[in-house]
This record gives structure tokens, C-alpha cells and sequence, in this order.
């Protein structure tokens, strides 16, 4: 059986970022594994997040069209959370009992709404556990 994945918005941005060539090859291989396996998980707040990035701060940003064939190609078979009163109130609990800030708890609540077993991303300390999910930094 395949572990459900949460992958947090870095590993987007680093895949289609040109700036470290490293970290673009690791998160494209977490990527492409996350689609064909069908064990990926984003929410609807890793496309918003990503999204800013890539229509503002990259250094060549995307055109409406780039990004609507992203949205397509890449978030479309991975999207499985969407806001909730449900969601807001795990993350309110989750944010109050770990000290994370706001838009980590949330990240963190989606993976345990999507029943991932890890999560992905540079953003919180490797090897924690939070209710049940295991934070992995996959860039160490």
C-alpha cells in the first residue's frame, strides 16, 4: 500500500524555479512520483500560495495561460482539500497545541483531513509528528 503525501507549496516553486538545480530535480521527482502513484495531496491553499508566487515572483512570471496549464497538468490530479469550517477549527487546534504559525497549521490540518502520513516540506522541523503526520524535509 502507497502513503498519501501532503506536498507543501515549496516543492512547486522549486520545481518550476531555475535557481538551485538540486532542489528543482528533487521536488520534480516528488512531483511525478505523487501523480503516478496517485498518492499526492495539495489543497486548495498550495494552489493559491504557488499561484502568487508564479503570476508575481518569479523571476520570468507565468502568463495566464502557463498558469492555467499548471492548474491542469499538476494540480489538478493532486487536489483534494478545499476549505471548510471543519478545516479552520482543526487548524485553530492544531496552531494553539504545536505553536505553528496560521497558514503552517492549516497546511498541516489539510494532510490530516487527506490522511497522509507525511508531509512535505521545508517549512517545519524534520521528523516532527503532528497528529499523526510526519514532517519530512525532503531538501536535507
Amino acid at each position: 500500500m502507497s502513503v498519501r503525501a501532503f506536498l507543501d507549496t515549496n516543492i512547486f516553486v522549486y520545481a518550476v524555479d531555475q535557481c538551485d538545480d538540486q532542489k528543482k530535480a528533487t521536488a520534480d521527482a516528488l512531483i511525478g512520483r505523487a501523480i503516478d502513484r496517485k498518492t499526492g495531496v495539495v489543497s486548495y491553499q498550495v494552489v493559491q500560495e504557488f499561484l502568487n508566487v508564479a503570476l508575481k515572483k518569479f523571476a520570468v512570471p507565468f502568463t495566464t495561460e502557463q498558469a492555467r496549464l499548471y492548474i491542469g497538468a499538476v494540480f489538478r490530479p493532486l487536489f483534494a482539500v478545499q476549505p471548510s469550517m471543519g478545516l479552520f477549527s482543526d487548524a485553530l487546534d492544531i496552531r494553539s497545541r504545536h505553536r505553528l504559525s496560521w497558514y503552517d497549521s492549516l497546511i498541516v490540518a489539510a494532510a490530516v483531513e487527506a490522511g497522509c502520513s507525511v508531509l512535505y516540506t521545508e517549512d517545519l522541523r524534520h521528523g516532527t509528528k503532528i497528529s499523526g503526520v510526519r514532517i519530512e524535509n525532503p531538501f536535507l
